[in-house]
Order: C-alpha cells, then structure tokens, then sequence
C-alpha cells in the first residue's frame, strides 16, 4: 500500500523558507510605505528579480512540481508579508498562465519573457478580462475582435475593467470576442504588445486594499495587432469555432480556463493574509495585560484565536487538495478549485475582521499591520470570481442542475 503522507519534501520546504525569508526581510518593512503612497513597488520588484522570485523560470518551476504546491506554497508566505506587494509581484502569473495555457510554443517564447523585462528593467504583464458589464458574467464580453484578412492583423475594439497593471505592462494579454453569436465559446485570447497604438488607461484606481498593486481601466482604440498575437493561432480558433457552431461540446473557454486553474492559488494568497492577522493577534493577546493578566487567558480570546488557526489550516486542506488536483488533471467533479478559493476567502475576512477586534481600538489605527490586511482580505470575495460565483459553480456541480 503506498505511504500516505502531507509533509512537505525538502524542496518544498526550502521554497517555503526562502520565500518567507523574502517576506519578512524586504517586504513587510516596506508595506506600509507602498500601502501608503499607493503606488507600484518597482524597488521592492526588482529585489525579487535579483534573487530569482520574479521571472518565468521561477513559475515554471513551481508549475513543474508533481504536487502541484510550490505555487501555493509560495503564495501563502509571500502575501503574508503583504498583499498589495505580493499582487505587484506575482499579478504578472495570469497573463503568463494565459500564455502558457493556450499559446503556441512560439508564442511562448515570444512573449512570456516580455511580461517580466529584465533584472535591471523589471517589467509586468496584465490579463485583461472583466468588462463594466461583464464580471461574474464572462460571456457578456463586448470587446470585440475582427480579423482583417487583407493585413493578416486582429482589430481589438472596447474597455476591460480592474486589469490589474493595466496600462503600466509591457504586454496586455485581451480577450475578446470572435463569434459574438456563440457566447463564451466564440471568444478567443491577443497578446497585445508594448507599445501598440490605440491601448491606453486614463486613470489609476483607487482602491480600498491591494495599495500597491495596480489596477485601472484599460481602453482599446481600433487596436491593430499582428496574426501571431492570436494565441493558439487562427487554424485552432477556427476548427474551435467550427466545433462550437456544430454543437459539439466544448472542452473549456480560454478566461474561464486560466481562472479555474488559478483558483488555488489565489486561495493560497487569501491564507497568507489570514495568518499574518491571526499571528498578530495571538502575540498581542500574549502580551496586552487587562485586568492583571494577558488577555489570552480569557476564554473569549482563547476561543476565537483558536476558530482563527481551525479555519486557517481547514482552509489550506482545501488548497492543496485543488492544487494537486489542477496539477494531475483531476477533473474539479464538485467544484473543488471554487471550493478552496471561496472557504480561503472567507475565512481572510472573518480572520481579519477577528483580529481587529481582538486588538480593540489599537486594531483600529494604522500603527499596527492589522488594519491594512482588513482591508486587502476583502478583495478575496470579490475578484477571480464572487462567493456568490463560487457557490454557483459549486452547486452546478454537485446537483447537475444549471441553477442561476
């Protein structure tokens, strides 16, 4: 019988620690700062390229491993320094992952380099696909893509929204649709390059946590791009097509994809923002002395500390049963992927909001880390799919009902 085990093998340790080492020697001393001035942390980039953290070779060899957890692994330690910082870093993974997942090998050599520059000239990528109205509704998207046969170049017209790096990347990764009359499988996915005309974005975003990544609005003006920006190329895009407007059934749409793929991860981003919070408040509760003894050993405080770490490694468990899934092929039968990103989440906001609590009015001010990972854990229910979203895919899965 073949040994069942969840300790983690020596590479995957050594990943852990240095990571975390990252974390805690240039990022949360720089936190603060960014979170502040809201602005993206090209210092703070450009340390994590010198060693090694920021670059293809680094995701690939996370996406190498059988066990489909270095990625997670390195998420959850790199957002507990930071979120905002940690989203500057690895928000470039998407496009990439876009790329990788759908592109052709060329395509791949093209363009991923470009997405991260060079150690001395960091650069980052972004992976456009939320519209005004088209969120959670991935098959409302507007932006349209039409083929000039005469120059063997793609017309890209419309506006993406919340692009994280919009506008500052080097490469923009769009998708659009093709076929609009064949909903989400008539769309397909353009690397726009540096420095193509008509792709701009007015203005920064402002936003409640993640200060130091960006995210604006991204516009695209009569965008002309080359027949190779097509990822997959025109021949797969139009046997896809083909199949879709015979009523074959689809293996999968190229956003959709790229997301589900990337759930764990993001859950994994999710828990390190958790167990920072919960970190925090278990030094304070062992420190702060009310009534002549540290609040830990109340047991209101000792209970909820104690909710605070269940829910956190629950909530692991379920990242890296879906990671190791992603990376075997398993098939997600119950929504396993939504499953780890909606419970990790969740329990970032319940961690966070507990934390704040814990600390009393300290929790409410800016001198202490705990505000700020408040407001980053929300964005964790929102972007890469709602809870409500996740909670769809889920019951789709488990009823086989297409419940709405």
């Amino acid at each position: 019988m073949a040994e069942f085990s969840l300790d983690l093998n020596e590479e995957q340790r050594d990943l852990r620690d240095w990571v975390h080492g990252f974390a805690a020697e240039v990022v949360r001393p720089a936190a603060a700062e960014w979170d502040a001035r809201e602005e993206t942390p090209w210092p703070v980039i450009q340390e994590a390229a010198k060693i090694g953290l920021y670059g293809f070779e680094f995701l690939a060899t996370c996406w190498a491993d059988p066990t489909g957890l270095s990625l997670p692994i390195a998420s959850e330690e790199l957002f507990w320094g930071d979120a905002g910082i940690g989203l500057s870093i690895f928000g470039s993974s998407l496009a990439v992952a876009a790329i990788y997942g759908t592109g052709t090998p060329d395509q791949m050599v093209e363009w991923v380099p470009q997405c991260f520059g060079t150690v001395d000239a960091p650069a980052v990528a972004a992976f456009c696909t939320t519209e005004p109205e088209a969120g959670s509704d991935v098959a409302a998207i507007r932006t349209r893509a039409v083929h000039d046969e005469a120059t063997d170049e793609w017309v890209l017209s419309g506006q993406k929204a919340y692009a994280t790096n919009g506008g500052i990347a080097g490469v923009h990764v769009v998708t659009a649709s093709v076929a609009p009359e064949l909903g989400s499988r008539g769309q397909a996915a353009f690397v726009v390059p540096p420095g193509t005309a008509g792709l701009h974005a007015t203005r920064k975003l402002k936003k409640l946590g993640l200060r130091a990544s960006h995210t604006a609005d991204v516009f695209l003006d009569d965008v002309r791009v080359p027949g190779r920006c097509l990822l997959g190329g025109k021949d797969a895009l139009d046997e896809r097509l083909a199949r879709a407007r015979s009523g074959q059934r689809a293996s999968g749409q190229a956003a959709m994809r790229t997301f589900e793929l990337s759930r764990p991860t993001v859950g994994a981003q999710a828990l390190g923002v958790a167990r920072a919070a919960y970190e925090y408040a278990l030094d304070y509760a062992k420190d702060r002395v009310q009534f002549g003894r540290p609040i830990i050993s109340n047991q209101a405080v000792a209970f909820a500390l104690a909710d605070m770490k269940m829910e956190i490694d629950a909530a692991r468990l379920l990242v890296w049963r879906a990671a190791w899934m992603g990376r075997n092929n398993r098939p997600f039968t119950a929504g396993e992927g939504s499953m780890s990103k909606l419970k990790a989440g969740e329990v970032a906001v319940a961690v966070t909001d507990r934390a704040v609590q814990l600390l009393g009015g300290a929790g409410f001010l800016r001198d202490h880390p705990v505000e700020r990972w408040y407001r980053d854990a929300k964005i964790y229910t929102i972007f890469e799919g709602t809870s409500e979203i996740q909670r769809l895919v889920i019951s789709r899965a488990i009823s086989g009902v297409q419940i709405r």
